[in-house]
């Protein structure tokens, strides 16, 4: 390998904002430029909520124009990772059908209700691994079909998020194991499409385009596009298309041995797996498998993350109390340890509004030290996620029968040492933080990945070790910390 570096494209779509990135490497080390960040908001029209694509898709433009500019040698590939189940419909003559319907959209519950009247919970779980919400591409699907009472043509095609940008940059069709594997309508353990489960919802078997492996070069960008763009050539590759495949891939762990957590507005943690675990327990739990790189399977929860932290910073600062992060955490360092704790998943924190009021309220209801100050709700809600992290490392301690050695954290979260700090000591094992772009910078390496540029994703994870120097936070005071799991425990009522 020489040492001149060679390029590619990330574009990350969050359920709230984009962002765009190239990514350099150089043979030994990956460096990540922004060059490109937008808002993403659904639109409600009449009693629909829609992704509103075509404004998306003009921000994927803007982000390869921004790229591509001025860079030598020429971007070689551009790859989209996005959040899962949301799809889009595609006729015979390539017109997007509509925008893609929103994952909130309250029509899914009664089409849920629908799917779960024709197989059980119990079975659907069994079938695919993927845990019943209403969220689910399955619910989701069984909807479009319903309401196109003249049946969806044999012409149309169903195209998950990150498939649908593919499919307009490449003119290729085909969805992405990693993020089908979030729609409920794959085999649990094979990635292939459930046949006996779409015929017994009545789906069109038609929808469903072939499925390939992260890694797929799918063609190349067409020409039309490199014409009004004023770019060169440039391939599409398939990744793990599905965000929190790309990041699990540049997670820098040595073996497999680990726990992950994907740590931002929520968190996601779980581990990766040769099999998913189908039990009733990990059903009951909350756990759901989802597909990764290499074929693997995580199987994962997902966990409240920064919501309270963030929501709290809000508050404040619409009573002109303006604080940075990182004073926050110098004030929560200050106060007093292990005064009370709350439940961080529980339903009275979903919506926004006053987050510390409802934690103090919450604390008082269950008769514990009230927080009053900034420092002490603070601390209140960090200790509490990594209480809420180590009942998660129990849990698949349990499920799956080994208990991981070390705790891999990637995502924003990781720039919060004290919560890094206070997961290690509840968890009583290691904690690697970072990398923080874990997304954007596996969504990169595996483009690399398909060039020949590294060989395997262990070497992909040697590359993220070697460019981000990740943080080692050891367990401290773990008596006292195995006294306030206990402690959460028993003011949770959490039973086994």
């Amino acid at each position: 390998m020489g040492n001149q570096a060679t390029h590619v494209l990330a574009a990350d779509y969050g359920a709230g904002s984009g962002r765009f990135v190239r990514g350099s490497f150089d043979g030994s080390r990956l460096s990540l430029q922004e060059v490109h960040r937008f808002s993403n908001e659904p639109v409600q029209l009449g009693d629909g909520l829609y992704w509103d694509f075509l404004r998306l898709f003009h921000e994927l433009k803007q982000g390869i124009v921004k790229g591509t500019q001025g860079i030598s040698p020429s971007v070689r590939s551009i790859a989209v990772d996005t959040w899962g189940v949301d799809y889009g419909l595609v006729d015979g003559a390539g017109r997007l059908c509509s925008n893609p319907r929103h994952y909130r959209e309250a029509r899914n519950a009664q089409w849920m209700e629908e799917v779960l009247h024709m197989v059980k919970k119990e079975e659907l779980y069994t079938m695919s691994g993927v845990l019943p919400q209403q969220i689910n591409t399955v619910f989701q699907l069984l909807g479009s079909v319903r309401e196109h009472a003249e049946g969806l043509r044999p012409d149309i095609r169903m195209l998950f998020m990150p498939d649908l940008f593919h499919y307009y940059l490449s003119g290729q069709q085909a969805c992405e194991y990693t993020i089908a594997s979030t729609s409920g309508l794959l085999h649990a353990d094979e990635a292939r499409w459930n046949e006996h489960l779409i015929g017994r919802l009545g789906i069109p078997e038609t929808l469903f385009p072939r499925l390939v492996q992260p890694g797929t070069v799918l063609g190349q960008l067409t020409d039309d596009l490199c014409a009004e763009l004023r770019t060169g050539p440039m391939q599409v590759i398939s990744v793990g298309s599905h965000d929190t495949a790309s990041a699990l891939a540049a997670i820098p762990a040595m073996d497999s041995d680990f726990a992950f957590i994907s740590c931002g507005t929520w968190s996601l943690m779980g581990v990766e797996r040769d099999t998913p675990v189908l039990d009733d327990r990990s059903r009951a739990w909350g756990f759901t498998n989802e597909g990764t790189v290499r074929g693997k399977v995580r199987t994962l929860k997902n966990r409240s993350g920064l919501w309270l932290l963030q929501e709290c910073k809000r508050q404040w600062e619409r009573e002109n109390q303006f604080f940075t992060h990182e004073e926050l955490i110098q004030l929560a360092t200050l106060a007093t340890p292990h005064q009370c704790y709350v439940s961080p998943g529980d339903g009275v924190y979903l919506a926004p509004g006053n987050m510390p009021e409802r934690i103090r309220q919450q604390c008082s209801a269950n008769g514990q030290t009230v927080p009053e100050t900034t420092g002490a709700i603070v601390r209140c809600i960090l200790e509490s996620l990594a209480l809420e992290f180590r009942q998660t490392l129990d849990e698949l301690q349990l499920i799956t029968g080994t208990r991981p050695r070390v705790i891999h954290m990637v995502g924003g979260g990781v720039h919060n040492r004290l919560l890094c700090q206070f997961t290690a000591n509840a968890a009583g094992v290691p904690v690697v933080a970072g990398p923080a772009e874990a997304t954007s910078a596996g969504n990169c390496m595996l483009q690399f990945l398909a060039h020949g540029e590294v060989n395997s994703l262990a070497e992909v994870r040697e590359v993220m070790g070697a460019s981000f120097s990740p943080e080692t936070y050891e367990p401290e005071d773990t008596e006292l910390w195995q006294e306030a799991y206990e402690n959460y425990q028993s003011l949770n009522q959490i039973k086994r």
